[in-house]
């Protein structure tokens, strides 16, 4: 074969195969030809072009760069796929910190493909195979002048890169750039072209108008002397214990729609919510859906609000590199003992290195936890109320004791399990993953009236705030859309709001006041327990509890009321000044 007909044939592969690999990398859950907008799809296309040329440069060898980038797509859109299925949820930039933790519960998923993945695979590996037959002699073209073209085309690459990221250009060319909803976003955008667009936001940008002063100047204004709340003086006699159990997964699939199941699967939980003595209960809005679990941990303890840091970002492992102002540190300031409990690797989402920078002086991961009761492969929350109710015991009496209990029993995902039988069904819905959720959310209800009545017998004032993380995902919720004639593809917004709602209750052995009802975002729940605990707010809390009057849901999945946007520049000045300019 001629040199000619080579470099016709490699050329043309060049512009061909690139195309391919687009197309294919989408095709792993939607069709790139007609859910992704026409601009992106140009775009995206460019992208491939350019990394496929800058490779055969590189390399100087046309059939080795497309391969190359075949490979790379063919894995890309794999582990988008699976991270798509297993949370709901792409890839996104952040994710790359995040591989330990990932890593560290794979062995709890299903990997067998789809047919559909299966028939993407083998489209990859037939490109693969006819990209070798692209050999022009990438050796004649020298490197003197192989080097300079590669780079010339990074920096087009980059020129590209940004403005892509450019607002003007993403409106004007129809770019859908709402990070807070990730999902349409990587869907009508494409996959290349939207981890190009979340790139910039790896790191934070000041707010409008920000400086340290005004900050600090807005945070002495809500400086208090107070010595105790009216809970205190009504209630406790002096600073009681708090209990805060972070349970995984927990919600009331009941707010996404009405269905019948075999039997009550939190028939504890609903006792509380009709008004129990001495209870507060209502939902919360979170900033995440299907995993991503430590961010409702960050905005817990912190008091922030994911709704100020890029969409998919995990503070705890890109942010929280200094002391941080939280609840465990303010608590262990008055004498508090300070536990974090966590029955899994110490390493999860850099748990081990974030709580002592939180204030806690006590750390429990899976190693140092007794007996342990398994349910399929994750530790019982049986057995982590047992590890609460243990420390309590030990500790001394006269020392009030804070525990943040972090739980696993109801981590995904809800494929059927040798060593766990599900009993709880659903009328109109024959899902296994619904039935295996609603059992386990049954024995986590379970637990919790134990703990409860437990501390109920205790003379020392005692407070246990119980709340979920995130709802499950998308596989446990589809059967109930479906039985209401929906689907998570084509959910409307007030629809899609309720996937990010979880119960809560915060209940005390001692007088407080019960109230039902009382919904808000996550970052509002600590100021509440402050609030009940009878603890004097610090100056943020403080802040938080006035700004919760106005806007009671802020969150990364919607601000509530809506109106209320105007009025958050002051929380996102704070905010700031706490996690990246306060000394």
């Amino acid at each position: 074969m001629s040199d000619t007909v080579k470099t016709f044939r490699s050329v043309c592969g060049l512009l061909l195969f690139p195309i391919v690999h687009f197309y294919l990398l989408e095709a792993y859950t939607h069709n790139g030809f007609t859910e992704v907008r026409q601009w992106p799809q140009i775009f995206n296309i460019l992208l491939f072009e350019l990394v496929a040329w800058i490779l055969a440069l590189l390399f100087r060898s046309v059939t080795w760069a497309l391969r190359t980038e075949g490979i790379l797509a063919m894995l890309l859109g794999l582990i988008n796929y699976y991270v798509y299925t297993f949370r709901s949820l792409p890839l996104v930039p952040w994710d790359l910190f995040s591989i330990g933790t990932a890593a560290g519960v794979m062995d709890n998923y299903n990997f067998m493909p789809t047919p559909r993945v299966a028939a993407v695979l083998f489209g990859f590996l037939l490109v693969l195979f006819l990209e070798g037959f692209c050999r022009a002699d990438g050796k004649k073209c020298k490197r003197y002048v192989s080097l300079p073209a590669a780079f010339a085309l990074c920096v087009a690459l980059l020129l590209f890169a940004k403005t892509l990221q450019r607002e003007e250009f993403q409106n004007r060319h129809l770019m859908y750039n709402k990070l807070f909803t990730p999902v349409y976003m990587w869907q009508t955008n494409g996959f290349a072209l939207t981890m190009v667009m979340e790139l910039p936001f790896l790191s934070i940008e000041k707010p409008d108008g920000y400086s340290r002063t005004k900050a600090e100047q807005m945070l002495a204004e809500y400086e208090t002397t107070q010595e105790a709340s009216a809970n205190q003086e009504q209630g406790a006699e002096r600073m009681p214990n708090i209990i805060v159990i972070m349970d995984e997964a927990f919600s009331d699939p009941g707010v996404l729609g009405d269905f019948t199941a075999s039997e009550e699967y939190m028939p504890f939980v609903r006792r509380l919510f009709q008004g129990e003595k001495n209870t507060i209960t209502g939902y919360l809005h979170t900033s995440v859906c299907g995993g991503n679990t430590a961010n409702t941990e960050f905005e817990f303890l912190t008091g922030h609000t994911m709704a100020f840091l890029p969409q998919g970002s995990i503070p705890y492992q890109q942010y929280i590199r200094k002391e941080l102002p939280a609840i465990p540190s303010c608590l262990k300031a008055l004498g508090y003992e300070t536990y974090a409990m966590h029955p899994y690797y110490a390493g999860g989402w850099d748990r081990d290195t974030v709580y002592p920078l939180l204030g806690f002086s006590h750390m429990q991961f899976l190693h140092d936890f007794g007996k342990k009761a398994y349910i399929r492969d994750y530790v019982s929350d049986q057995t982590c109320f047992d590890q609460i109710i243990r420390t309590y015991e030990e500790k001394e009496e006269d020392t009030p004791l804070f525990v943040f209990n972090v739980t696993m029993q109801n981590h995904g995902s809800y494929d059927a399990h040798p060593g766990f039988a599900p009993h709880i069904t659903v009328e109109g819905a024959p899902s296994e993953a619904l039935s295996m959720y609603l059992s386990l959310i049954q024995e986590t209800d379970r637990a919790l009236e134990s703990l409860i009545s437990y501390f109920s017998q205790e003379e020392e004032p005692t407070m246990v705030v119980f709340f979920g993380d995130h709802q499950p995902n998308d596989t446990v919720a589809e059967p109930i859309w479906r039985l209401q004639g929906k689907s998570y593809r084509f959910l409307s917004g007030a629809d899609a709001a309720l996937r990010y709602q979880v119960p809560y209750v915060i209940w005390t052995n001692y007088p407080m006041e019960t109230e039902t009802q009382q919904d808000m975002s996550v970052n509002y729940l600590g100021v509440k327990v402050l609030e009940a605990a009878g603890i004097a707010l610090p100056a943020y809390q403080n802040f938080l509890r006035e700004l919760r009057e106005r806007a009671p849901v802020v969150s990364a999945a919607g601000i509530w009321p809506e109106e209320a946007k105007e009025a958050l520049l002051p929380y996102q000045t704070l905010q700031y000044y706490q996690m990246f300019d306060k000394d």
